[in-house]
């Protein structure tokens, strides 16, 4: 693992620049436009919308197997990124920043998901079997690292920012949360150049698949049968809905969630700075989720995905409550509100694992089969994107405490269509 030219050079940086740029942009940018200003609806809708590119990515990856080498598109997307957040950096200095802002994300979700697909490609292609399950488990704890820097240590920074070194009140949104989150921008640049730069020297250009398409159209014939071929498994419309409803509470709790932490008492929420979101959710919470994933997995090993499916799902849903009740109580003790979010983490990382082994060893097998679990993983998306959009309005419409009732609502379908989730294939 630590020899000479090892893909520990390259591995951990590679998919820590993924999922920083993949936080930032569909995360962390919910709670800037928050500090700005917008209201939730608009917040929770402009960030949900960036999902998109990631969630079609599975349509424009073969074109990407075309041209030139995976290396390439690794660090063109890397540098265009970089070079990206710091014109988001700069563009805040005009009077139409918002406007201009909104354009650049849109543009960075593109070229983010495209970084997605090249680097999964190198690590597929320069890698052989033996060495890619043992860095399976690097590969994701250096994805995880990601959403701990971005959503933990980035907006732990921005509030740092905005009360003690540029000195204003933290509880106040509007244009005064520019400056620290221009700093932001500018550090997430640098961080990303650079790894562009290190990824210059130390990744391999990783070699074509063997079943790459030859010219455009060749790409497009695969596509469409891959997708004939989708839609001719068994029972097919049931594993689609258990793809798109699993996560469906999950899906309006992610952007509100960290609103309710941070809105004022008075409007129903918890009153917490950015410091504290950034280490209650993006520290306590994400390492929850590791530590749930980890014994999720040994839990179904142990007794096997069909016997545990419904328990699983139980554990993303039921879990929710907590927020309710955080709602109801409104608690200004920090140890009770990072225990709610810790626990609703912990259960989510634990049952996460169900949905995503289910994918691939129910859904995706057949002739195509990575692209099929790029299928099930984009109705996932699919999910996050639409409740995420919907979510910020609902819940100026019902308040908290109402909104909370409707996530608690949202779990029955989930619970139905696994309780029907089709089993063809052995584990």
């Amino acid at each position: 693992m630590f020899a000479r030219n090892t893909p520990m050079l390259w591995v951990p940086s590679g998919y820590f620049a993924m999922a920083l740029t993949y936080v930032m942009l569909t995360s962390v940018t919910s709670i800037m436009f928050k500090n700005l200003g917008m209201d939730n609806g608009q917040a929770a809708q402009y960030a949900s919308y960036l999902i998109l590119a990631y969630t079609i990515k599975p349509l424009f990856a073969p074109f990407v197997e075309m041209y030139r080498t995976k290396k390439f598109f690794v660090l063109c997307a890397q540098l265009i990124v970089g070079v990206g957040f710091a014109g988001v950096a700069l563009a805040m200095s005009l009077p139409d920043y918002m406007v201009i802002m909104v354009f650049l994300f849109g543009i960075l979700s593109l070229v983010g998901a495209t970084q997605d697909i090249a680097s999964d490609g190198v690590y597929v292609t320069a890698l052989d079997g033996k060495t890619q399950s043992l860095f399976c488990g690097i590969q994701s704890l250096s994805w995880n690292i990601g959403p701990i820097v971005a959503s933990g240590g980035m907006v732990y920074l921005s509030g740092w920012l905005h009360t003690h070194y540029f000195h204003h009140q933290a509880g106040v949104f509007g244009p005064e949360w520019i400056e620290s989150w221009r700093v932001i921008f500018f550090i997430v640049a640098g961080i990303t150049i650079l790894t562009a730069l290190w990824h210059m020297r130390v990744m391999p250009d990783g070699a074509k698949a063997e079943n790459a398409p030859r010219s455009a159209a060749e790409a497009a014939f695969i596509l469409k049968d891959s997708f004939v071929t989708f839609f001719q498994k068994r029972d097919v419309w049931l594993m689609v809905g258990f793809a798109f409803v699993f996560r469906l509470s999950i899906g309006l709790l992610e952007k509100i969630g960290p609103f309710f932490m941070v809105d004022p008492v008075a409007q129903g929420g918890l009153g917490l700075s950015n410091e504290m979101l950034g280490l209650i959710y993006g520290t306590y919470g994400l390492i929850a989720v590791l530590v749930g994933s980890l014994l999720g997995g040994i839990f179904v090993a142990r007794r096997g995905l069909q016997n545990t499916l419904f328990i699983l799902c139980c554990a993303v849903n039921i879990p929710n409550v907590t927020f309710l009740l955080m709602s109801i109580y409104q608690p200004d003790n920090l140890m009770i509100i990072s225990a709610g979010v810790a626990v609703e983490k912990f259960f989510y990382g634990f049952g996460s694992v169900g949905f995503m082994i289910y994918l691939m060893q129910q859904l995706a097998p057949g002739k195509y089969t990575t692209t099929h679990y790029a299928f099930g993983t984009g109705l996932m998306g699919l999910c996050m994107m639409v409740t995420g959009v919907v979510s910020g309005h609902l819940q100026q419409m019902l308040g908290y405490v109402h909104y909370f009732w409707l996530v608690m609502a949202a779990t029955i379908p989930s619970f139905l269509v696994t309780w029907f989730a089709p089993f063809h294939n052995k584990e």
